[in-house]
């Protein structure tokens, strides 16, 4: 397969295409994830709007409940935009930032429990799945192998 005298790495062909046509594939589709979330934050944030300006005099703690959870579906949008620019940016995605995506997720199914009835169970369940992934957090950010780059930009932990 190669020639002896070289001292040459054998390359093998991983992809069905080649690396660049691979590569130029799945950013494009990236792309169109993109687009797609950002009409979705859009029209999430025209409806939190029409629905604060038709709640406002009567039913304003409805509202209130409708904007506090479109708010928090509109972060976790953008935190999955952040995971979409991550990976076409450097190739591949940090765990911190899926971590983030799960934990404004589970943010905001907490913040849904008030609102509605709710059973202790879940309460517990839940904020016992979100100290679990802050302690993921904290210690993803800790043992990272740039670790010197995230704590002279976030400050030492």
């Amino acid at each position: 397969m190669t020639n002896k005298t070289s001292n040459t790495i054998p390359v093998y062909k991983t992809f069905i295409l080649n690396q660049e046509w691979h590569s130029r594939i799945v950013g494009f589709i990236i792309g169109i994830f993109m687009i797609i979330i950002y009409l979705w934050m859009a029209s999430g944030f025209i409806s939190l709007m029409l629905n604060l300006y038709h709640s406002y005099p009567d039913q304003w703690a409805h509202g209130a409940e409708m904007m506090i959870k479109d708010i928090v579906i509109i972060l976790a949008s953008l935190e999955l935009i952040r995971v979409f620019q991550a990976y076409l940016f450097m190739g591949r995605v940090k765990v911190t930032f899926i971590l983030d995506v799960a934990l404004v997720v589970l943010i905001g199914e907490l913040i849904s429990l008030w609102y509605r009835e709710y059973n202790m169970n879940e309460v517990f369940m839940s904020s016992f799945v979100i100290s679990v992934l802050v302690v993921l957090r904290i210690i993803t950010i800790k043992f990272s192998p740039d670790c010197n780059d995230v704590s002279a930009e976030e400050g030492t932990l």
